[in-house]
């Protein structure tokens, strides 16, 4: 037997912000962290170099959050940052600029305490 999908609603939510020096991936799930729509640059035909700009983080977070809204009326959203390259305040801008509701932007970038171990003593 082959099941009719429902149309689930997710009108609160998370948006996970991935910037990397290469690319920008941006997840949004619903409240338990089920990922509802997943956005990267390279799904939007950027490719090479032209994936770490900050305009492609822009055109990929408005069309994940535009296909969010449209298919599962997503309105309110906290939003996770992590990483520190070039698509990091261009994404941002764009959720701010989007008719989701933010409620906090929490930064999750980790952060090296002690670093690698130093290599052993060298004899000669």
């Amino acid at each position: 037997m082959i099941q009719k999908q429902t149309k689930k609603n997710v009108i609160k939510g998370i948006i996970y912000i991935t910037s990397t020096f290469n690319n920008t991936i941006v997840t949004i799930t619903d409240e338990k962290g089920n990922p509802i729509v997943i956005g990267s640059c390279g799904m939007h035909g950027f490719s090479g170099t032209r994936k770490s700009t900050p305009y492609a983080a822009t055109v990929t977070t408005e069309t994940a959050l535009k296909k969010a809204g449209e298919k599962f009326g997503f309105q309110t959203a906290d939003v996770y940052v992590k990483g520190i390259g070039p698509g990091r305040e261009a994404s941002l801008r764009a959720v701010k600029a989007s008719k989701v509701d933010i409620n906090r932007i929490i930064d999750i970038t980790p952060v090296p305490h002690n670093g690698v171990r130093p290599p052993k003593i060298r004899r000669v």
